[in-house]
């Protein structure tokens, strides 16, 4: 492994230490309507997201919430002692990839089949303090303005 690529990779991996996350693979939903709820909740006040997932009439909802309360305890994990109430937790980002697609068939009319495709996704959620999001903003506008 050359220098750089070994600096950047322990630069990663330091980063990595510093988020909050929690990954969910292969649920057995559509990545587009994993989407719509995760898009719902992206940007938003941790407490108010749990509300919102808890009060919605999505399917999708009920796993994003549960995913949401994981990130939650491994944040409380690392942060011991400190409240969820004064840290100003934000949900940083929510997104959905597409994970494997299970082929099926399902009979038609007059001999016929038809194949159906039962899609799964990944779906991971980072948070982290409204002050460190905040400060990123201002280092990135800082980095496209040089």
């Amino acid at each position: 492994m050359g220098a750089r690529k070994r600096n950047r990779a322990n630069q990663l991996k330091e980063e990595r230490q510093s988020k909050y996350y929690a990954v969910l693979r292969n649920c057995p939903t559509s990545p587009r309507k994993m989407r719509l709820v995760t898009d719902m909740i992206s940007g938003v006040e941790v407490n108010k997201a749990l509300d919102m997932l808890k009060f919605s009439s999505k399917e999708a909802s009920r796993k994003v919430e549960k995913l949401l309360l994981s990130a939650i305890a491994n944040w409380q994990t690392k942060n011991e002692g400190a409240k969820i109430e004064e840290s100003n937790l934000v949900v940083k980002e929510a997104f959905v990839d597409q994970s494997r697609t299970l082929k099926r068939i399902q009979p038609a009319p007059q001999g016929r089949a038809h194949r159906i495709k039962k899609r799964s996704n990944h779906v991971t959620v980072v948070i982290g303090s409204k002050n460190a999001v905040e400060e990123q903003e201002v280092l990135q506008e800082q980095e496209n303005q040089a």
